[in-house]
């Protein structure tokens, strides 16, 4: 949850640069307040010069986290990137001013136990992907379907409920715990109860084609927010967060479209 809290700030198109605030102060912090010199003189050299690049790739490196992790998807993959931001952000900030250097190394061993245990053997894409049998397949991607449904609902109905009568997209999360499930007004509420419901169709059904059609629709939403935010006002009423959240609906509903329309025992 820590990387889909925090690729909120991570907002294109320069990253903080102009203002010198968000992404670029944290990264410039390895350079006012070094933790390791050569990696210090790597952000000041090839880092800087370019940082619209390194900010791109750095949202689209923890948005990943985000979306792998939560949706149990090449979750070893997810861990050996997790290791390799986890050592980055610590070298960048341990020695900074206000900043705790154990949570960079707690960080750092949370991955590590990722890579060497055994953590998607229950709802997880990797699950789906492992099982024994065409039936045991089809159990699991209906379970994580229908599972992921049921809670993209829950925060598309918590959206609009807290959007009742405010103008301002619904925070759906703890702001006082950095807890966020992403921001909606009213069009990308109800675009996230729509293919919740499309993913519980699918999965009570067996509906091939509408598993597809949900992952199309939340690919497109997205696509849109990420598109917009930082540019203009997000049409869904969206965050970074957000369009993570979206994604996570399509990896999840793209994974178990192959799955759940098989005949028992193929």
């Amino acid at each position: 949850m820590i990387w889909l809290y925090n690729v909120v700030w991570k907002v294109p198109p320069d990253f903080g640069e102009r203002g010198r605030r968000d992404l670029y102060h944290f990264t410039h912090l390895a350079v006012e307040h070094p933790v390791f010199t050569p990696f210090s003189w790597v952000i000041e050299h090839a880092v800087l010069p370019y940082f619209t690049a390194f900010g791109w790739g750095v949202l689209f490196a923890e948005s990943a986290l985000a979306v792998l992790l939560l949706t149990g998807t090449a979750v070893r993959l997810a861990a050996l990137i997790g290791i390799g931001q986890s050592v980055a952000i610590g070298l960048s900030v341990a020695e900074s001013p206000g900043e705790w250097p154990w949570a960079y190394a707690m960080l750092l061993g949370i991955h590590v136990v990722l890579l060497f245990t055994c953590s998607t053997r229950y709802a997880a894409v990797d699950a789906v992907r492992a099982a024994a049998t065409g039936s045991a397949a089809r159990t699991a991607a209906q379970r994580l379907l229908a599972g992921w449904g049921i809670v993209l609902g829950l925060i598309g109905l918590v959206a609009v409920w807290r959007g009742l009568g405010d103008d301002r997209p619904a925070y759906v999360g703890i702001r006082a715990l950095e807890f966020s499930l992403g921001e909606y007004n009213l069009r990308g509420a109800l675009a996230l109860i729509a293919i919740a419901l499309a993913m519980l169709a699918a999965a009570k059904r067996g509906w091939r084609t509408v598993a597809l059609v949900a992952a199309v629709v939340a690919v497109a939403a997205a696509a849109a927010i990420y598109l917009q935010v930082g540019r203009t006002a997000v049409w869904l009423g969206g965050t970074n967060t957000t369009a993570a959240v979206f994604v996570c609906a399509a990896v999840v509903s793209l994974a178990t479209e192959f799955r759940i329309g098989r005949v028992e025992g193929a």
